[in-house]
Order: C-alpha cells, then structure tokens, then sequence
C-alpha cells in the first residue's frame, strides 16, 4: 500500500524536505518534492555549546515554509529529527519549542547510531533490488559527512522490507563535520598550510577511533552521503550545474577526489565560489569536508568512492513508512 510521508533532516549546515510515496512492498520511494535550504543552525555551537539565535531564527522561518508544503502534499505521516548541532547545545528546548510552534510536532533529537543508522538505511535501500546500484557489493561502508558530525556504518544488504531496518550494523559518530572542522582550523583564505595540518590531525585521530571501533576493512564498497560528498562529485564531474542524476552512484576515484580537495582548499572563497556545480551555502565549508571524504578513502585505502543522493533524508521517510 502506497503511503505519502514527509520527513525533515535538520542538521548543523542545512535544512532538507522530503515528501513522497512510499511503497514498502515494492521497496521504491518515489518523490513528490524535495527541497534543501542552508540555515547553519549549527553556526558557533562548537565555541559556544549554544544554537546562536539568528540561527534559530533562519531555520525557523524556513521550517513554516516547509510545514506549508506538507499540509498541501496531505501527507499521511510527518517526521522530522535533528542531529549533532542540537545534540550538543545547551538552549535546544528553545529549539524544540519553536519547531513545535511553526510544525505541530516535536523534533527528535537523535543519537550519533541512530543517525548512522538512518543513514545507512536511506543510502542502501535500493541496493538490495535489480535496479541501478544493485551491483555494488556488500559490504557497504556508508560515510555522512554532516556540518558537525561524520556518521561511519558497515552492514550488508538491509532486509527485505526494504524499509530502512538494517541488520547487523557497526557504526560511529565522530565530530569531525564541515563546518565543525572549518570554525576550528580553516580561518584564512585560502588555508594557511599549518591550518590543513591541524584540521588533517584532527581528523586522523578520528580515524582511527573508527578503525578501532569497526571492522572497516571487510568493507567491499565505500558509499558516500551528504553535501560535502556529492558537491565533491559534481565539481569531479565538471558539471555545469549540479545534477542530481548524474552525481547519484556516480564513481569516482581516490585520486581525482585528492586532487579536487587539494583544488579547493588552495582557492580562496571567491575562487570557490565561482565554481557552478557549488552551492553557495556550501562556499565556506567545502574544504573541509572535502578533507574529510580524502583522508577517509586515504586511510581505509578504498580505491573510489559511490556518492549517494539517498541519505539520512530517505531513511527517516522509510521508517515511517509502514508506521
């Protein structure tokens, strides 16, 4: 039985709408609308342990907008959760008070597992057909760059119901997100040498917690989600715009993704902004980010990368499903 859901991810740098027609049985989720505004909730969370209140106030207003479209969708099921930049600030009931206000209902502030679970739920559900992506191997290490966190996942094929319940995980959340790492490290323009040195550390420190906590090395194909990584692939592509359909399970190889990385953070902002396939909300962060996803294929010594536009998003929407 078809069901219209709506699902809301509300991270540290955006704020993403999905809103469509769930068929459990057939395993397919087919969208109605999709929208992804950059609100940066998570804007100096991580020197401050608060949620500034311009940020409240963005992603407040661009939450009504949102509400606005789900009543005139007519969806069946409404969830929306909120990760790492809520998680660690201190006035996150004011948050939730105002996403109760503008909504109607309460954000789940969700755990670093969930979130990976979510994630790995949403990027992996189509791979257990006969559709594109399908043969990709298990199994699978999904990699959520977010704005504060980066979620890591290894697990095979989910089950059968093809709704986001997926069997046999090992995941973590570490804080080395976009933005987190550039309000921490990347302060001139471009990054001073000593600045990628320091961002590089804090991430290979990360790196190895993952590699302690999770048997990455079992993993066969290295799926990458979120903005960081599929801007990463766009601009890998030269892609005069960004294109969903062509950045999704495109492949792209550890080397090309050092040389774009190296590329970004030796421009500086106004070079980077004048990439077409960047987001402008995406012009500050990029670098960072793109660190991330290149000391990851480095480290774990993947040879390419899978980029996902199924994420964390179509995860939350699959598990409401069949509710």
């Amino acid at each position: 039985m078809i069901k219209r859901v709506a699902a809301i991810d509300c991270g540290t740098n955006s704020l993403r709408l999905l809103i469509a027609d769930a068929d459990p049985g057939q395993r397919v989720l087919t969208d109605v609308e999709r929208r992804m505004e950059i609100v940066r909730l998570g804007q100096g969370v991580d020197a401050t342990g608060m949620l500034a209140p311009e940020a409240l106030e963005r992603t407040l207003r661009v939450l009504a907008e949102y509400a606005a479209d789900i009543r005139a969708a007519d969806a069946a099921a409404v969830r929306m959760v909120a990760t790492s930049a809520t998680r660690d600030a201190s006035n996150a009931a004011d948050f939730t008070r105002g996403v109760q206000a503008t909504l109607g209902i309460a954000p789940e502030v969700i755990s670093g597992d969930e979130e990976a679970r979510l994630s790995f739920a949403g990027a992996t559900a189509e791979l257990n057909g006969a559709g594109p992506g399908s043969e990709l191997a298990p199994p699978y290490l999904v990699v959520d760059i977010g704005g504060g966190s980066t979620e890591f996942v290894l697990g095979g094929r989910p089950d059968g119901a093809g709704a986001g319940q997926a069997a046999d995980l090992a995941g973590i959340s570490m804080d080395i997100g976009c933005v987190r790492l550039t309000e921490r490290y990347l302060h001139s323009d471009p990054p001073a040498e000593a600045e990628i040195e320091n961002a590089t550390a804090d991430i290979d420190r990360a790196l190895e917690k993952v590699a302690a906590t999770i048997a990455v090395q079992e993993a066969r194909t290295l799926v990458g989600l979120a903005g960081s990584v599929t801007t990463v692939t766009a601009i890998a592509l030269g892609l005069t715009h960004y294109d969903p359909e062509r950045t999704h399970h495109a492949r792209i190889s550890a080397d090309v993704v050092h040389a774009v990385t190296m590329q970004l953070l030796t421009q500086t902002r106004t070079e980077r902004a004048a990439i077409p396939a960047l987001h402008p909300g995406r012009v500050d962060v990029i670098g960072a980010g793109a660190l991330v996803l290149d000391r990851v294929l480095g480290r774990f010594g993947f040879a390419e990368l899978v980029a996902s536009e199924h994420d964390i998003l179509d995860g939350i929407a699959w598990s409401i499903a069949r509710a």
